[in-house]
């Protein structure tokens, strides 16, 4: 178990997501950071579907009541225990008492605190996340405060003493110069509603994400995309990664809060392979945008499902190889 000695801002529990019920207008919800989760649930054992803290601001304190594994992945937080600072993506032991601080923010945005066993709060329609809207699932249906106690479901797993880590997937989309971050996307259904000059800027351009951004969607600045003729859409499914067009011309990109249907053209969608680069960009940050077909964003999925099934059997085998010398 663990106490919340300092919550920012909309620290929630998310797990992969509510992906049953978007038929009934229920939205997936979810880690915006799907690999931060999978890499974090990997090195410590867990079930791959296993609940974690999503922690989007610093500073972040929390005291180990008892004996407990945990993973840090993510944004690099400065993260300390006790005093002692920690790397970046890394599960180690934590004592019964020990205090886990996450400060200045070096890189990326959200943060992921998995615990041994996974954080154990109720399954509400097949998930633990926090359905934040709706306020149901994760803890209470609202973000963590001060004070809060949170589960963890345990298990028998036993970490070497200087801890574990793993590296992030390599992407073969760098970002430019290291100013706009590459996030590959699918030309959406209309696409061909939009003039050639917004089409070219869409790719050409770089897109700053604006304060207004939250974990329903990236509002996003830029070049002022028009159609050809202005139309209106029945309201129709959407997916996060969709990339919708208000009558402004800036697109919203939906993501793990979005709504299930939206009225807005669709000029993209972001490949399910890089929702978790995009959940990393900060407001006040920029990205740009890369035209893949179906095939290379198949080969994209494929690349990082390897990436962390290679995570899980590495880190099992550094567990054992540690239990077997203690053994």
């Amino acid at each position: 178990m663990i106490e919340i000695l300092t919550a920012s801002a909309l620290a929630t529990v998310q797990d992969n997501g509510r992906h049953s019920q978007y038929r009934q207008g229920v939205g997936t919800a979810g880690a915006m950071d799907a690999v931060a989760l999978a890499i974090g649930n990997a090195l410590l054992g867990n079930a791959s579907d296993a609940a974690a803290i999503e922690i989007p601001v610093t500073p972040f304190r929390v005291r180990f009541q008892s004996d407990l594994c945990f993973a840090l992945t993510g944004a690099d937080c400065t993260a300390e225990l006790d005093g002692m600072p920690l790397p970046a993506d890394w599960a180690m032991q934590a004592k019964a008492g020990q205090v886990l601080s996450l400060g200045r923010v070096r890189s990326g945005c959200r943060a992921y605190l998995c615990l041994q066993g996974g954080v154990d709060v109720p399954v509400v329609l097949g998930s633990r996340s926090t359905q934040l809207r709706e306020a149901f699932g994760g803890h209470e249906g609202r973000p963590l405060r001060n004070g809060d106690t949170i589960r963890a479901g345990g298990g028998d797993v036993t970490l070497p003493a200087a801890g574990l880590g793993a590296l992030l997937p390599s992407v073969d989309v760098p970002a430019e110069s290291g100013i706009a971050a590459a996030i590959r996307v699918l030309v959406a259904a209309e696409y061909p509603d939009f003039t050639p000059s917004s089409q070219a800027q869409f790719w050409g351009q770089p897109w700053k994400v604006t304060a207004q951004s939250n974990r329903a969607g990236y509002r996003l600045a830029g070049p002022q995309l028009e159609l050809h003729s202005a139309r209106e859409l029945r309201s129709h499914g959407v997916v996060p990664g969709v990339i919708q067009v208000p009558a402004g011309g800036q697109p919203i990109i939906q993501l793990s809060d979005a709504a299930t249907m939206g009225g807005y053209p669709k000029i993209g969608t972001v490949i399910g392979a890089d929702l978790w680069r995009l959940a990393q960009v900060s407001p006040g940050e920029a990205i740009r945008f890369v035209q893949v077909d179906h095939s290379a964003a198949l080969a994209a999925e494929d690349t990082l499902a390897a990436h962390i099934a290679a995570v899980r059997a590495t880190a099992a085998l550094q567990r054992r190889a540690h239990q077997r010398m203690f053994a």
